[in-house]
């Protein structure tokens, strides 16, 4: 597998030169008007309109080139088998197992069968009228997008993740602790806020509430008293957990149902990302796209800006999924690396985010690429979305105007268009994300797969409590 520096690749210098000279948008779009029919690519439940970026078809070749010189069809291959991607750790990252269907592992198949028989008592007997899930990272912020954008109202489920008290006691306002439900997500059974809220949701029932542990440690989550324990796997890290039993909140607040559509969009993504040429594999090309930003074109920022309420919660969990990823200064050797990796993502809904930072977008000093994601929420939504594409793309110049009320433009956007919002779409979306962050891991050759950067913040705390 190739661990090479990219800055050693042919494609690399060439893409440096390519930069210097990089014509405008407008002025790529005067050169080439069927660009906006031309760069666009097609998955399933998904269509990705890229025209708006500053590249052109000799820059994507290029682009092309570096993933092929990066071994990215090989890395693929080993992602998708289940092979040791995560090198530091020596474990796989094998999320796409949890969605494979029937191809999937007997353990996976056995797991998603126990939650679906659970979720569905649960939600057809009507003893339980809250469930609240605990945990944090990414066994809150996957559960949690997934239940605000799909949820059915069949019951209500509730997430309480920081371990300042005001978040569980929000989460329980108007609970009756005899029809509540407690399900602890934690690997290891010992996250130090989560097993602090599950302790403090344990005092507030009295006993009398019931909890479920998502958990690899069975003998921590019996000793807890957990009624049923739902297994979690070392090969799946948590941000890309949302699939697995992870997700039983999740499930609880959409039906196995439609949990099992998430799935099965996420699974056509997969299919797509191990079989489309580059140039036509959308995870891929939001990977170069992004790498040309960040990389060539001098991008320290990245904004999601989904046009669907449904979808507001997308960036909080793309933070995670991006940033842990790949906010990495060392590469797979260890080595320090000379290149920028993850950008700072941020973003809101729209078009509430167009009367709260959009200014900065379209006039500020610094170039943020963004995605928009146009969900088929409405014409109004799906107009400012687009208006708001080709004002950063092309701007407003006119010298008749003063200087304030005039748009530079030539700020580079990508538009995602989801055939539908709705479970099977919401696993398209998430997977195209997922395999994007995975792509761009390879060019940066880093491990997309551990978080080592979280773990001294961790350690000094406890040493800081341990004094007191």
């Amino acid at each position: 597998m190739n661990t090479t520096s990219p800055t050693q690749c042919r494609a690399w210098s060439r893409l440096s030169a390519q930069a210097a000279e990089s014509a405008s948008i407008a002025q790529l779009f005067a050169a080439d008007p069927s660009r906006a029919q031309s760069l666009v690519a097609e998955a399933p439940g998904v269509r990705y309109d890229y025209s708006r970026q500053r590249l052109d078809a000799p820059t994507l070749e290029l682009l092309c080139e570096l993933a092929a010189e990066r071994g990215l069809a090989d890395w693929r291959e080993a992602l998708l088998a289940g092979a040791t991607v995560n090198s530091t750790e020596n474990r796989a990252a094998w999320h796409t197992a949890l969605r494979a269907g029937d191809a999937a592992p007997a353990e996976v198949k056995k797991t998603l069968r126990a939650m679906s028989d659970l979720a569905g008592r649960i939600r057809s007997d009507g003893k339980l009228r809250r469930i609240v899930n605990l945990g944090i990272g990414g066994s809150d912020l996957g559960p949690r997008l997934v239940a605000d954008a799909l949820a059915d109202g069949a019951i209500d489920v509730r997430f309480a993740a920081n371990v300042d008290p005001l978040d569980l006691e929000r989460s329980l306002e108007g609970a009756d602790p005899a029809a509540t439900l407690f399900v602890v997500v934690s690997k290891t059974f010992t996250t130090q806020e989560t097993m602090a809220n599950a302790q403090a949701a344990k005092r507030w029932s009295g006993g009398r509430s019931r909890f479920i542990a998502v958990t690899s440690n069975v003998e921590l989550a019996g000793g807890f008293g957990a009624a049923e324990v739902l297994p979690m796997w070392d090969w799946v890290g948590g941000r890309f957990s949302v699939w697995s039993a992870a997700g039983f909140s999740a499930m609880c607040a959409l039906g196995p149902e439609r949990f099992d559509e998430l799935l099965a969009g996420a699974a056509e993504i997969d299919r797509h990302f191990a079989a489309a040429p580059l140039q036509r594999n959308v995870p891929a090309l939001m990977a170069l796209a992004g790498v040309w930003n960040v990389n060539f074109l001098g991008a320290a920022t990245h904004a999601v800006l989904p046009y669907a309420t449904a979808l507001r919660l997308l960036p909080a969990y793309l933070q995670q999924l991006e940033m842990e990823s790949n906010g990495k200064r060392v590469d797979r050797e260890g080595r320090p690396v000379s290149y920028a990796t993850a950008p700072v993502l941020w973003g809101a809904e729209g078009t509430t985010s167009q009367h709260s930072f959009h200014q900065l977008l379209h006039q500020g000093t610094q170039v943020v690429p963004a995605d928009f994601i146009e969900a088929g929420r409405g014409e109004i939504l799906a107009a400012h979305a687009r208006a708001q594409a080709d004002a950063l793309a092309f701007g407003r110049d006119d010298p008749q105007l003063p200087a304030h009320r005039r748009y530079p433009g030539n700020r580079p956007s990508s538009t995602l268009h989801l055939e539908r919002l709705d479970a099977r779409g919401l696993g398209h979306l998430l997977a195209l994300y997922e395999h994007k962050v995975f792509a761009q891991g390879v060019i940066w050759n880093i491990n997309s797969f551990d978080q080592w950067g979280v773990e001294l913040g961790k350690e000094l705390a406890k040493r800081i409590l341990s004094r007191r």
